[in-house]
């Protein structure tokens, strides 16, 4: 079976890394970003099943004409990974209120969005997948990061109660808590000095995505948290 996948949010490190699984496991993969150039280059390198679709997700009619151009290259959409994040990394005193906005616009407000153009398409097909990126701060606050914690308990929230009320239509939704810092090549490089093994595989974990949207219906998977073997304290 070809699925249509989503992936908004990409960029080196994970999102990459969730595109060429998908697209070695045989989906159509389109990717969203507001980085055109970057966008285009890994869509050549990717081949034929993917297509950049660069897109402000916090822009409701980009978002719309972003899902028409998926729909009209490879089909409807039955695959949805909400990866995009942001916050600046401040504590309540220093964050502009414009600031903690935006970081609830990009992972929050973008992923609604987003999930409401997927929703459709599946409830007219066989139902679908809709993974969304969590974080070590979606379950724990961290200080000096108010605009990305709350963002990110926001985010959880609509995983839990968007699972309970789509789960009956066929629509596995389910939260992935990354634990840990990933082990990107720009991260490996600015820390020379630290075991790879406490950081957690980029592939890896997009195997475990795969896995989320392969899962039998019997027995889905709500919230997945990912943390490397060996932790660095």
């Amino acid at each position: 079976m070809t699925r249509t996948a989503v992936i908004a949010g990409v960029g080196p490190g994970l999102g990459e890394s969730l595109a060429r699984k998908f697209v070695a496991e045989g989906c159509q993969v389109a990717l969203f970003a507001r980085s055109a150039t970057y966008l285009e280059e890994l869509a050549a390198d990717l081949g034929a099943n993917a297509i950049a679709v660069p897109t402000d997700i916090t822009d409701e009619q980009r978002v719309e004409a972003a899902f028409e151009t998926v729909r009209e290259e490879f089909g409807p959409v039955d695959v949805l990974v909400n990866h995009a994040s942001g916050g600046a990394w401040k504590g309540v005193e220093a964050i502009a209120p414009e600031e903690f906005e935006q970081a609830w616009r990009v992972s929050a407000y973008g992923a609604l969005l987003c999930s409401q153009q997927a929703i459709a398409d599946m409830r007219d097909g066989d139902g679908g997948t809709i993974i969304f990126t969590g974080a070590t701060s979606a379950v724990r606050g961290r200080g000096g990061a108010v605009g990305f914690s709350g963002a990110k308990f926001a985010v959880r929230g609509m995983a839990e109660s968007m699972a309970r009320e789509l789960g009956p239509a066929g629509i596995h939704v389910a939260h992935v808590v990354i634990d840990g810092q990933i082990g990107t090549p720009q991260v490996l490089e600015s820390n020379p000095d630290r075991e790879e093994e406490t950081f957690l595989d980029p592939d890896d974990i997009a195997d475990s995505y795969w896995h989320l949207v392969e899962q039998n219906r019997s027995a889905w998977t709500l919230e997945l948290d990912l943390r490397p073997h060996v932790e660095e304290f």
